[in-house]
C-alpha cells in the first residue's frame, strides 16, 4: 500500500529545497528595486517579464496556450491574487521595515496555509506536525523581536510595515490553496501560471499608472539585473515549481519554505551585508529548524502482518 509523498520525498524535497535557496536571495535583491521606481511598476516589471518567459517555455513545450472561460477566471483570480496584492504589498511594506523584518513576518504562511488548506482542501493535520509548527512559530518569534530591537524603528513605521507584509501573507496562502483545488490541477501547470502571471502584471500596471502616474524606469545594470533576476529566476523558474509541491504535499507543508527563508536571508545578508548573528536570531533560527524537523519526520510504520506474509508500506514515486 502506497503513502502520500512528504517533503522528504526526493520528487518533493529537490525542488522545495531549489525554491526556498533561490527566494532566501530575493529580499536582498528586492531592496535594490526600490528608490527611483514606484514599488508598483517594479512588480509590474518583474511579472511581465516573467509572463514572457512563462508563455515562451509553454511554446517550447508545444503546449495549448488557450484556457476556456471558467479556467481562465481561475488564472485571473490567481494572479491577482499571487502576483498584484501579495508582491504589492511586500514591495511597499520593504518601505517601512527592514528586509529582514518582511523576511521572518511572511514566515508565518505556514499558518494560514494549514488552516485553509484544512477548511478548503481538507488537508489532514496530525498532532506531529502541529507541535512542530508551533515551536518553528516560537523560533520565528524570536527572530522577529531581534529583528525589531536591531531595526530601532518607530512604533509607527513598525505597526504599517507590519501590517503590509500581514497582507501579503494573507494573499500569498490565498494563492496557495487555489493551487491545490480541482480546477488548477485539471490545468497544465505552464500555462496557468502564465496566463496568471499576465494578468497579475497588467493589474499591477493599471495600479502603478492611476497611483503614480506613466512607466518609471532606472536605466542601470543593477536595477535591470534585479528585475530579470527577480522575473525569470525567483519567478518563472520557482513559482511552477512551488506550485507542484503544494500540489504534492498540500499547502500546509509547503508553507515550510517561508520559515526557512528569513535563515537562508540572514545568510546572504550576512555574506553581502555584514550582517551580524545575534542570540536571539541564532536561537531563533536553531528553533525553527527543530520544529521543522519534528514535523516533517516519519514515523516508524508498523508492519502488518497476514498469516505468514509482511507487508511495510513504501512512498509512492
Amino acid at each position: 500500500m502506497s503513502q502520500p509523498a512528504t517533503l522528504l520525498h526526493p520528487r518533493v524535497l529537490i525542488p522545495f529545497a531549489l525554491v526556498t535557496l533561490i527566494w532566501g536571495s530575493t529580499w536582498i535583491v528586492i531592496k535594490g528595486q526600490l528608490g527611483i521606481v514606484p514599488p508598483s511598476w517594479s512588480v509590474t516589471y518583474r511579472f511581465a517579464v516573467a509572463a514572457i518567459a512563462m508563455f515562451a517555455f509553454a511554446i517550447v513545450r508545444r503546449e495549448r496556450l488557450w484556457l476556456d472561460a471558467k479556467a481562465m477566471a481561475f488564472a485571473m483570480l490567481l494572479g491577482v491574487a499571487q502576483f498584484t496584492f501579495n508582491f504589492n504589498f511586500v514591495y511597499r511594506a520593504e518601505q517601512h521595515i527592514t528586509s529582514g523584518l518582511v523576511a521572518v513576518l511572511f514566515a508565518l504562511l505556514i499558518v494560514p496555509n494549514t488552516l485553509l488548506g484544512r477548511a478548503f482542501l481538507k488537508t489532514p493535520l496530525e498532532g506531529r506536525f502541529l507541535a512542530g509548527a508551533g515551536i518553528a512559530i516560537v523560533g520565528v518569534g524570536l527572530m522577529i523581536l531581534h529583528e525589531y530591537r536591531a531595526a530601532a524603528l518607530g512604533a509607527d513605521e513598525v505597526i504599517l510595515g507590519t501590517v503590509l507584509t500581514i497582507a501579503g501573507v494573507v494573499s500569498a496562502s490565498t494563492a496557495n490553496v487555489m493551487q491545490g483545488t480541482r480546477m488548477a490541477r485539471a490545468q497544465s501547470m505552464v500555462v496557468m501560471i502564465a496566463w496568471a502571471m499576465l494578468f497579475g502584471a497588467l493589474a499591477d500596471g493599471s495600479y502603478a499608472w492611476i497611483t503614480t502616474g506613466p512607466p518609471v524606469i532606472e536605466a542601470t545594470a543593477g536595477y535591470l539585473g534585479g528585475v530579470l533576476y527577480l522575473g525569470i529566476i525567483a519567478s518563472a523558474v520557482t513559482f511552477p515549481l512551488y506550485f507542484n509541491v503544494i500540489r504534492a504535499v498540500g499547502p500546509g507543508q509547503a508553507a515550510w519554505s517561508s520559515v526557512l527563508i528569513p535563515i537562508i536571508a540572514m545568510g546572504f545578508s550576512t555574506v553581502f551585508e555584514d550582517y551580524h548573528w545575534a542570540t536571539l536570531s541564532i536561537a531563533g533560527g536553531v528553533v525553527a529548524l527543530i520544529g521543522l524537523v519534528i514535523a516533517v519526520a516519519k514515523r516508524p510504520e508498523r508492519p502488518s502482518v497476514s498469516g505468514n506474509m509482511v507487508s511495510v508500506p513504501v512512498d509512492a514515486d
